[in-house]
């Protein structure tokens, strides 16, 4: 090992040095020799190139710089020659622009500022202001101060103010955000906004909905003064007051979407884009605009009134509902309520505090001055007659003849009688919509019978007289036969002569609409025999396989309730009728329309009315809507206006609901298209015979067929004479009397009306003159009446008429021929002979013969006589015991049973087998015919007749009148001595002796 270092060492020492050496000497002649040769050129060289850079620094400082310096010099002045004409040039500019854009201001504002919709209400022009008849698309909302700046050219000013002027028709609607410092001018910018709608959009054609919880409605109570001239509250110009709880604002916002969700489903539809397009269309059953106002929204609007706001305010404008929405902000919004969505649905105006001014969304550079409210002369001018206006355009009427030409409908005169029963009645009503018509449909599937209500003033009675007169154009009377039946008005008399008809019956009784329910039941069971006769299970197959025409049946029932006003054996047999004809009548095409202004108190049983699928629902309750249509459905109660109705024929179901407009049908138009149809039936040899019960009126003796049989010798003579007072109001014959040689047999009629006490007994006479040749019987009449009356000679000219021995007396003569009378009857009791000729005495007003008072000490006042003989009283009561036996018969008018009391005993009354009674006391009742019934006579020419051979039968019926009868427009119908007269010569040509 140390020998291997020692050779490192060595060799170390024999290489290393001498290189080392080497080294040292190669530096050492380098500094000394080349060094200093290298180092003295690289100084020539440096000092060569910093001379150089002086020499350039010297040319750049005495030739660059003022060359660059006249270079920047020329251009700063190009640039600021260039400036000179830019600023000039754009001063020009702007100088053409502001020209032109004063002179279309001036030329808008002069535009805006002569119309009603743009003018100032400080314009004296207002002065000759009329109500608009057509709604503006721009309403002034008030004024737009433009202020401007360009700084770049130095100018700052203000343009000239012009309208603000705010789209209407098919716009948005307005939120005005403030605080409370401006609130009270922004008040007055709403109120003159909506004083402006009105002076601008036609009368009628506007509604206002306010909501007012901070106010309380001192905010709106100018234009409350609206209520004037409401004459409903579901169609009000304004809301019945300001809604000021939030239980009402929810409610109100909450109608009003409903309103919006109509208008779309059954309006708008797909066909159109907005309420605008469907009004032009629409015509006469065009929607009103409503306008929501809001006021200190969010304030005491609870989180479900705020969403409604919201969905009206995205959903209303479409359908011509625009919210005016004034905005507190600095109120707490209700919870989770989206203000960002509001916004984008109205158009937005809010104070900007920064800036003092405010600023309207559609214009954010300009400040809005509100408008003010027209001075208080002009205010009430305008509401008055706006709303003076709105009562007759408010009235929503489709004429009848417009709706017969519409789509679907097309009812030109040549294609009247052209359609068939045999599947189903369509019967048109009116408009749905102005390319729809609604129609009456029965007979197809549970569609068969039918209930309509609407309170009085609705249009229900125009609505029936739609249907009934429709349905007599469209169908021929062989296809259709019509039972029309009002239990309370008189709407029906003009249908006496219509072909189709099988039964007319106005101002009717429950006894007559009994009577035809009665008669439907017994065709019906007729019809159950011919189906089964040939195997057919409805109308359309039994026509099939017969070959045989047979019509299809509607009843129709108006103030159907009042067969049901009291709970006796009629209203129970009409219940039981009216549910079985419901369930069963439809397979043999007899369908029931039943009418009622409301359907409180149920008089039908549910199970009835279920059946009955088709509802018409005209303006009512909440609660009517909830019984005619369904528990969950009160939309009749948003029905605003006469005419317009809810067709439901799902059984009420809210998804069946469809709102219509009853085409109107004046008197004139009803009269013409009746003739028209009359003239149709001649033409086809058809004749209207009808069955006729005008309840309003008496009956006329001319209508008495056994009566007209007899004077004309179509009848022979009677073996026991008859005669006739009166029509039943039952269908049926009319009320015939007997009068054998049987004791009993006189008539004793009570009422205070003296012409129906008279009218009962002349026209007795008169048929039973028909009853007898003129030389088997003799008349005596004590005429007691009235000497004023109109009727005071009817006695006279009916004696003078007949050709029967008749003799009219005074009191002096009355008592002569009672006294000779009561001989004859005393000879017959004697001997047993009697008189060929019949006798009857007929005493007009009983009640004023004192003569036939009785005593109240002796029995009987003596009138003259001596004590030996019988007294009047004593006379008369002998004639009603045992005159009938002797062929004398009395027949008498008294005003009251207390009077007849005074002339007649227990046992004389007894006597009278044949009672008439008008209008008296229950008790009275039950003492004159054993019956409270005469204390239920309620209506005018009404009597009950009862026969004491008969116990327990009364009938109801309408006297025979002898008072003039006047048609519709007062021309005299029927007078009673014309037809005394007839009568006369009717019996001198049928007891004429053979020459």
């Amino acid at each position: 090992m140390d020998v291997a270092l020692g050779c490192l060492g060595l060799l170390f020492i024999i290489f290393a040095l001498p290189y080392a050496a080497f080294a040292y000497v190669g530096e050492r002649v380098y500094r000394w020799f080349v060094l200093p040769s290298r180092i003295a050129n690289l100084d020539t060289r440096l000092r060569d190139h910093i001379r150089r850079i002086r020499e350039r620094l010297e040319r750049v400082r005495t030739e660059w710089i003022p060359q660059q310096r006249r270079q920047v010099q020329e251009a700063i002045q190009r640039t600021k020659m260039e400036l000179e004409h830019r600023t000039q040039a754009e001063a020009e500019k702007f100088a053409q622009a502001y020209q032109k854009w004063k002179s279309q201001a001036a030329a808008y504002r002069q535009w805006a500022e002569n119309r009603w919709e743009g003018m100032r209400f400080v314009d004296p022009r207002w002065n000759s202001w009329s109500p608009a008849s057509e709604a503006p698309t721009r309403l002034r909302l008030g004024t737009l101060r433009m202020p401007f700046t360009v700084d770049r050219i130095g100018l700052r000013g203000q343009m000239d103010p012009v309208p603000a002027m705010v789209l209407f028709r098919g716009a948005r609607g307005l939120l005005i955000k403030t605080p409370p410092a401006r609130r009270e001018e922004a008040l007055i910018g709403i109120r003159a906004f909506l004083f402006r709608l009105l002076a601008t959009i036609p009368p009628g054609k506007l509604r206002f909905l306010f909501l007012d919880p901070v106010g309380l409605g001192s905010n709106v109570a100018s234009l409350m003064n609206l209520r004037e001239f409401d004459e409903s509250e579901e169609d009000s110009l304004v809301s019945s007051r300001a809604w000021v709880e939030p239980d009402h604002i929810r409610k109100q916002l909450e109608r009003v979407k409903d309103h919006i969700s109509t208008v779309i489903q059954e309006r708008l539809r797909d066909k159109y884009q907005n309420i605008e397009q469907y009004n032009e269309e629409a015509g006469e059953i065009a929607e009103p605009y409503r306008i929501v106002v809001a006021l200190d929204f969010p304030i005491r609007f609870d989180d479900i009134a705020a969403q409604h706001l919201v969905s009206i305010a995205e959903t209303g404008p479409r359908c011509g509902v625009y919210p005016i929405v004034l905005m507190d902000t600095t109120a707490k919004l209700p919870y989770d309520f989206k203000l960002e969505k509001l916004e984008q649905a109205l158009s937005v105006i809010q104070w900007s505090e920064p800036e003092g001014r405010w600023v309207w969304q559609e214009a954010p550079w300009t400040a809005l001055e509100f408008e003010h409210p027209p001075q208080s002369t002009l205010a009430d001018r305008i509401i008055q007659e706006w709303g003076q206006r709105s009562i007759e355009a408010r009235k929503v009427e489709v004429p009848f003849a417009r709706m017969l030409a519409m789509p679907g409908v097309e009812l030109s005169p040549e294609r009247w009688w052209q359609e068939s029963t045999a599947r189903q009645l369509s019967i048109p009503l009116g408009p749905v919509s102005p390319r729809k018509v609604q129609l009456l449909t029965l007979g197809k599937g549970t569609m068969n019978h039918a209930l309509v209500v609407g309170r009085t003033g609705s249009g229900k009675s125009n609505l029936m007289h739609v249907i009934i007169t429709s349905a007599a154009l469209k169908y021929a009377p062989e296809e259709l036969r019509l039972y029309l039946i009002d239990l309370k008005t008189v709407e029906f008399t003009i249908y006496r002569d219509l072909p189709h008809a099988e039964a007319v019956a106005v101002d009717s009784d429950r006894e007559f609409a009994l009577s035809v329910l009665s008669g439907l039941d017994r065709e019906m069971q007729s019809r159950m025999e011919k189906f089964r006769a040939v195997e057919a299970n409805d109308l359309e197959e039994y026509r099939q396989k017969s070959g045989q025409p047979l019509p299809r049946v509607l009843l129709l029932i108006d103030e159907f309730q009042v067969l049901f006003e009291w709970d006796d054996e009629i209203a129970a047999e009409a219940r039981r009728l009216l549910d079985r004809l419901v369930r069963q009548g439809r397979a043999f095409g007899i369908h029931i329309l039943l009418g009622s202004q409301s359907l409180a108190g149920a008089p039908l049983p549910r199970s009835t009315l279920d059946q009955m699928a088709v509802r018409i629902a005209l303006q009512c309750s909440e609660a009517d809507s909830r019984l005619i249509l369904a528990e969950d459905n009160p939309a009749a109660r948003r029905l605003s206006r006469p005419g317009q109705a809810i067709y439901n024929s799902a059984n009420g179901l809210v998804e069946g609901n469809q709102e219509f407009q009853v085409a109107l049908f004046d008197d004139a138009a009803r009269d013409e298209f009746l003739g028209q149809i009359q003239a149709l039936a001649q033409k086809r040899g058809i004749q209207a015979r009808p069955i006729v019960f005008e309840g309003n009126a008496p009956a006329r003796p001319d209508g008495c067929l056994p009566l007209r049989q007899r004077l004309a010798g179509q009848s022979p003579l009677p073996r026991i004479p008859e005669t006739w007072i009166g029509e039943p109001v039952a269908m049926g014959e009319p009320i015939t009397l007997r009068f054998p040689r049987a004791s009993g047999r006189h008539l004793a009629v009570i009422t205070r009306e003296e012409p129906e006490g008279v009218g009962v007994l002349l026209n007795a006479l008169l048929g039973l003159a028909a009853s007898y040749p003129p030389d088997r019987v003799r008349f005596y009449i004590a005429d007691f009446t009235t000497a004023d009356a109109e009727w005071a000679e009817f006695p006279e000219l009916v004696a003078a008429s007949l050709p029967h021995p008749t003799e009219v007396m005074g009191r002096r003569d009355f008592l002569q021929t009672l006294a000779e009378l009561h001989r004859r009857v005393q000879h017959f009791t004697e001997t047993g002979e009697a008189f060929p000729e019949d006798i009857y005495l007929v005493l007009l007003g009983l009640h004023r013969v004192r003569d036939l008072r009785m005593s109240e000490d002796l029995g009987f006042r003596f009138g003259g006589a001596e004590a030996e003989q019988a007294s009047p009283p004593e006379q008369l009561t002998a004639l009603l015991r045992d005159g009938p036996e002797a062929g004398v018969h009395v027949l008498l008018w008294c005003d009251t049973l207390a009077n007849l009391r005074r002339s007649l005993d227990r046992r004389a009354l007894g006597e009278i087998g044949l009672r008439v009674a008008g209008a008296m006391s229950e008790q009275d009742s039950v003492d004159w015919i054993d019956n409270a019934a005469a204390a239920r006579l309620n209506k005018p020419h009404r009597m009950i007749f009862y026969d004491d051979e008969r116990p327990g039968v009364h009938i109801k019926f309408r006297p025979y009148g002898i008072l003039d009868v006047q048609g519709r427009g007062g021309q005299v119908l029927w007078r009673f001595p014309d037809y005394v007269r007839q009568v006369g010569e009717a019996l001198r040509a049928r007891f004429a002796p053979v020459a």
